[in-house]
């Protein structure tokens, strides 16, 4: 039997619509990254962009467990002395809650070239509508 290799070209990018709402935000993260890197398809390859693009939305109803939601704390640095701002899963969740599914997911991916071109089919949403309707993603079984 021999292996099979994918041309570039061969590989079709699929679109996979989960809603977020009631769960847990890592075993979310989990599965929304291994589509994105496309472990879920025979095909896989490590070094090969075989993933689908994913659209997730009611990001905000995502579920942390624990006291997560006034412990864990996101933080960002500018860059400057003194620019380090920290801030609250709480707040996060009423400013940007795109952010904490974003940085979960980010935090799941190697950390190469691959992963910029990967992260960037990430499509987060904090409501139930989405601009992707013409894509007609499939639901995710997750």
């Amino acid at each position: 039997m021999k292996t099979t290799l994918v041309k570039e070209s061969d590989i079709k990018h699929g679109w996979v619509l989960v809603d977020a709402s009631e769960k847990v935000l890592g075993r979310l993260a989990v599965k929304i990254a291994n589509v994105l890197r496309g472990r879920d398809k025979v095909v896989y390859d490590p070094h090969m962009d075989t993933g689908d693009f994913v659209v997730v939305i009611n990001a905000r109803k995502v579920r942390l467990t624990g006291k997560k939601d006034e412990k864990k704390i996101y933080k960002s640095f500018s860059g400057y002395r003194g620019g380090l701002k920290e801030v609250k899963a709480s707040v996060v969740r009423e400013r940007k809650p795109e952010r904490m599914i974003r940085d979960a997911v980010r935090g799941m991916l190697p950390k190469n070239r691959l992963m910029r071109k990967v992260f960037g089919r990430l499509k987060v949403y904090p409501d139930a509508e989405h601009p992707h309707a013409a894509q007609k993603p499939r639901p995710a079984s997750f």
